[in-house]
């Protein structure tokens, strides 16, 4: 196997899976109104504090994940992050135009269900042990998994 296989594939993977989450702690930062309005909408309290450890999350475990450094414990809290945030703020069926053309709870439909994408993306870094070569993956491309895409030599 070799460095594309082992190294480069995975890492790519993961950047792209954790690449918008420090952007978006530093928007939280930079509109700090905004996401205190935000935060201030959903039926937790103190939403500076949660702005705060928002923030937090979403730029340590990011690196956690990266880096491989407690990397499944990094997808576990980004993905109970992703999982939370969309149950207390994208709360779609609250909005009475859900299907309506250019309605607010239609966009909070399409980021609650982006949300759980993450969530399922995140968890399979918790339970995924191994990744499959990333050469096995373009040999036979169709293969059903990991266990499939490895042929014997």
């Amino acid at each position: 196997m070799s460095w594309l296989d082992l190294v480069a594939v995975p890492l790519l993977a993961k950047v792209c899976l954790v690449c918008m989450f420090p952007l978006s702690a530093y928007d939280k930062v930079a509109h700090w109104d905004e996401a205190m309005e935000q935060a201030s909408s959903g039926p937790l309290p103190f939403p500076a504090l949660l702005v705060v450890l928002g923030a937090l999350v979403e730029v340590v475990s990011p690196v956690m994940i990266v880096t491989g450094w407690h990397d499944r414990l990094g997808a576990f809290l980004l993905a109970g992050f992703c999982a939370v945030t969309a149950v207390l703020f994208h709360r779609f069926w609250e909005f009475p135009d859900f299907w309506s053309k250019g309605g607010e709870g239609r966009a909070h439909f399409w980021d609650f269900f982006k949300n759980f994408g993450l969530v399922g993306g995140l968890l399979l870094v918790v339970i995924g042990g191994g990744y499959a070569p990333a050469g096995a993956v373009a040999r036979h491309p169709l293969s059903s998994g990991p266990q499939s895409a490895v042929t014997a030599p």
